[in-house]
């Protein structure tokens, strides 16, 4: 009997041994808006011209200001020190360190530029009022720089060409039908010109300034796009990017001799940059894979494809090579880290990195990783999303946002924002939608929604909510949505339209009134006029009866959910009282209705006491009407 009980016991403590422990769920830490808006914002990146350090642009002081930052890794400094506007980086001049920045006013989007000398004196090169500038590059001969300014006609860009000895602008190209400029060629002699005509159609022209002739190269049948990308460096090609016969853009080239058009690189996916090293050795196409951004690099001497290093932590976002060739700056990423920058030595191998963007105080593994899913819609048609699924999920039912890019004809994609992280950490699951008019997913899927705002793209995302509220660990019934500029007219589009759909809306400087946003877009929009037209609906035509319909505002009185407006007061794009309106209007109705209006901010939001103050809100708001 002992010798029983003995092997009982002994039985009973083997299986307890291999009984699985279960695990104690990881506490995750939750940070506040401050935490998250503590992580810097860095971007451009222009190498000097003895290639000893980059010239970049960063928020760290709170907003966008311009630093240098050695490529040995040791302390970068800041060379722009402005409180009261954000100024964004252009480049080196050619042979000294003198350089370019790029600064609008708070948000108003007429951009002039700006030179800062090796003394640190400041000096506004294009200071015609009124009039938006834009740099397009540096000559080859290192003696002058190309920009287009609106200053003779408010609703067209002409082309300057900038000596950088006098600072004397002269007149290149006078822009008299409402082209957009394109490439320059090495030589200056050729200039690429596109000319919209539909968001899905448009031509192509080259113009000699030797001869003055304006030649069209790109006659074709049914709908294509068009967008030169660079000449070769013998003034023989012109390589553009295009999607004509096909679903995808690809990388094209003309032959400016011969008029022959041929295709050099296509992929599965939109082809969205390409362009080669300064001296052509290599040639560097970014792909819009699926939201997520894949860089090739090609040795063009050999026609192989260059090894550039993997991280396990993000993915390379974009890259620019130095003129020596040998420097190559990366920008790298991921949903979980605002993007760093690295420099890699093609000849050593050797990685430097010279960022570190996410605050410290925040434990990357408690950030979510946007995971790319897709749903079907109510005709049975794929939608692409990204999907953040909490870690309080893994324990318990949590709410739920449907978040709407902007656009039409945005992207959401698997890249970091704050705003997104700061929600998933407090407990709020996302779906960034992508629903059909969005980019990324063939010339078909791009033009689905033309002229059915309002009502397929809406029907994405209420498909989306039905998506979440089947995943079993969403709470069904504290599903909202969000969203700005466009998705912000979706989010009002929904509370209008479909009230009883989501629980709750935030607005993040949406359209309104489509009526008079048409009426109202900026003069120098005026060559894309008739493509936006063609899209949504003429105002001007019977079109205004479905514009009137399709807008919020003349609906106000059907929203019966708790509402968050944002808006900044400068912006030129969505007007201040499209949000005062719905406000005032959706107010009558007894709603709880919250605005946050910033006097010194544009089409979104660059300055982070701003950041902190709205998208800190927006959380405040949510826990008390959705959570």
């Amino acid at each position: 009997m002992k010798k029983i009980a003995f092997l009982l016991i002994l039985a009973v403590i083997v299986m307890a041994s291999c009984t699985p422990k279960k695990e104690t769920p990881r506490e995750i830490k939750s940070y506040t808006i401050e935490q998250f808006y503590k992580n810097t914002s860095i971007g451009g990146g222009s190498f000097s011209p003895d290639e000893s350090k980059l010239l970049l642009t960063s928020n760290e002081s709170g907003i966008y200001n311009i630093y240098e930052y050695p490529i040995d890794g040791s302390e970068p400094k800041q060379v722009t020190n402005f409180e009261d506007r954000s100024v964004f980086g252009i480049g080196y001049f050619p042979e000294d360190e003198r350089f370019l920045f790029s600064s609008d006013n708070n948000g108003d989007e007429i951009n002039h530029i700006f030179m800062q000398d090796t003394a640190g004196v400041t000096t506004d090169i294009t200071p015609w009022e009124g009039a938006k500038s834009s740099f397009y590059g540096w000559a080859r001969d290192k003696k002058s720089f190309f920009f287009t300014s609106n200053k003779r006609d408010e609703r067209f860009f002409d082309l300057y060409e900038m000596d950088i000895a006098s600072m004397e602008a002269t007149l290149v190209y006078q822009n008299e039908k409402g082209f957009s400029i394109g490439s320059i060629s090495k030589n200056k002699r050729f200039v690429a010109l596109v000319q919209s005509i539909t968001t899905s159609n448009s031509e192509m022209f080259l113009y000699d300034r030797e001869t003055e002739e304006t030649k069209h190269i790109s006659e074709h049948e049914g709908d294509a796009t068009f967008n030169p990308q660079f000449f070769d460096l013998k003034n023989e090609y012109l390589y553009f990017l295009t999607d004509e016969g096909g679903e995808f853009t690809y990388l094209s080239r003309y032959n400016i001799g011969s008029g022959a058009k041929e295709k050099v690189w296509e992929a599965d996916w939109d082809v969205w940059y390409a362009y080669e090293s300064y001296n052509s050795k290599y040639r560097i196409i970014g792909v819009n894979e699926d939201a997520k951004t894949k860089v090739y690099v090609f040795n063009l001497a050999d026609g192989t494809s260059v090894e550039m290093p993997a991280f396990e932590d993000g993915d390379i976002k974009s890259i620019s090579v130095s003129k020596s060739e040998k420097l190559v700056k990366m920008s790298v990423g991921a949903s979980t880290s605002p993007n760093n920058i690295y420099v890699y030595n093609l000849e050593t191998k050797e990685l430097k990195k010279l960022t570190d963007t996410l605050n410290p105080e925040i434990n990357e593994e408690d950030l979510v990783a946007g995971k790319v899913i897709r749903y079907k819609s109510f005709d049975g048609l794929d939608i692409p999303a990204i999907l953040y699924k909490p870690h309080q999920a893994d324990t318990g039912k949590v709410p739920a946002l449907v978040w709407v890019h902007g656009g039409p004809g945005g992207q959401s994609r698997v890249s970091y924002f704050s705003l997104i992280q700061y929600l998933v950490n407090h407990g709020y699951a996302i779906i960034a939608v992508n629903n059909r008019g969005s980019s990324g997913y063939g010339k078909t899927f791009f033009k689905m929604d033309n002229q059915k705002h309002g009502d397929v793209d809406l029907k994405d995302c209420i498909y989306a909510k039905k998506y979440m509220q089947k995943t079993g660990w969403v709470d069904e019934s504290k599903i909202g949505i969000i969203g700005g500029s466009y998705g912000g007219y979706m989010v009002m589009a929904a509370l209008c339209f479909t009230p009883e759909e989501f629980d709750v809306g935030v607005n993040i400087f949406g359209v309104t009134n489509w009526l008079r946003t048409l009426k109202s877009i900026p003069p120098y929009w005026e060559s894309f006029r008739k493509a936006l037209y063609d899209e949504l609906g003429d105002p001007n035509t019977a079109d205004s009866v479905r514009l009137y319909n399709i807008s919020p505002v003349f609906h106000a009185d059907k929203v019966t959910k708790p509402l968050m407006v944002l808006q900044g007061a400068n912006d030129p794009r969505v007007l201040q009282v499209e949000s005062d309106e719905i406000v005032e209007a959706v107010k009558a109705n007894g709603v709880p209705v919250e605005y946050v209006l910033f006097p010194d901010e544009g089409h979104g939001f660059v300055k982070k006491e701003n950041e902190i103050k709205g998208y800190g809100q927006i959380l405040t708001f949510l826990d008390q009407y959705l959570k």
